[in-house]
Formats: structure tokens, sequence, C-alpha cells
């Protein structure tokens, strides 16, 4: 029974590299674009809007607010 639970306990550390893992792929292309000023603003606005638009649309699917 001890072994199953040493295996268990390895599924959290195994989800955190794999999401890390995801994440630091997604993000590695666009560093070069951060390096000059107007990309960078540019990147920065799409980045806020997209979050905004998830925001609003989710709201409104859930019903959380009027729209």
């Amino acid at each position: 029974m001890q072994e199953f639970f040493n295996n268990v306990s390895r599924y959290p550390r195994y989800l955190i590299s794999f999401t890390l893992g995801i994440f630091f792929n997604a993000i590695e292309p666009l560093m070069p674009l951060l390096k000059r000023p107007t990309t960078a603003i540019a990147l920065v606005g799409i980045v806020v809007s997209v979050f905004v638009f998830l925001t609003f649309t989710l709201k409104a699917m859930l019903g959380l607010s009027a729209v």
C-alpha cells in the first residue's frame, strides 16, 4: 500500500511540470517580440484584450452579470 501512495504522490509534481512545460513552450516564440517597444506594446495589448474578451464571454455565458 505504501508503494501505491508513493506513486499517487508523484502525480501533482507531474501535473505542475507538464503545465509549466506547455506554458514555457507557448511563451518562448513570443520573447523576441518583447525586445522592440512597438511589438511589445502590441503583444501586451493583444494579451489584455484576449483576457478581457474571455472574461466578458464567460460572465455572459454563466449569467454572472447583466451584459
